[in-house]
């Protein structure tokens, strides 16, 4: 009787364990959604996504020498000039998330106190 309990325990353990398996086999293959990811991709290569650091907005004279002292500071970090009329832009780095562009600020920032993020 014993004997009969564990191996019916047994069985039903064996049979949940392959329903659990077969369960989580399922692979959905929409074609909607994959289409939906190949178009974000697309979009976020053409017009960017991500995140920058700004270390001054106004005159070029200023925003070349604060582009030139972050490049002395940092080299190798990835630095732009923007001029928005009337105003240049000193703009440095490229982030994918704004936690990434955050941990970075607080490092500039010991140096470039006005610095800011701002999205691309």
């Amino acid at each position: 009787m014993k004997k009969r309990n564990i191996i019916i325990t047994l069985f039903l353990i064996l049979i949940i364990g392959v329903f659990n398996i077969k369960a989580q086999d399922n692979q959905t293959d929409n074609k909607d959604i994959i289409s939906l990811i190949a178009k974000k991709r697309a979009y976020n290569k053409n017009n960017g996504s991500g995140y920058r650091i700004q270390l001054y907005n106004g005159l070029e004279k200023r925003a070349k020498s604060l582009r030139y002292r972050f490049q002395v500071e940092y080299p190798g970090v990835y630095t732009k000039l923007k001029y928005d009329q009337p105003d240049w832009k000193a703009q440095v780095g490229n982030y994918k998330t704004r936690l990434q562009a955050d941990k970075a600020l607080n490092i500039i920032r010991e140096k470039f106190n006005g610095a800011i993020v701002i999205p691309i």
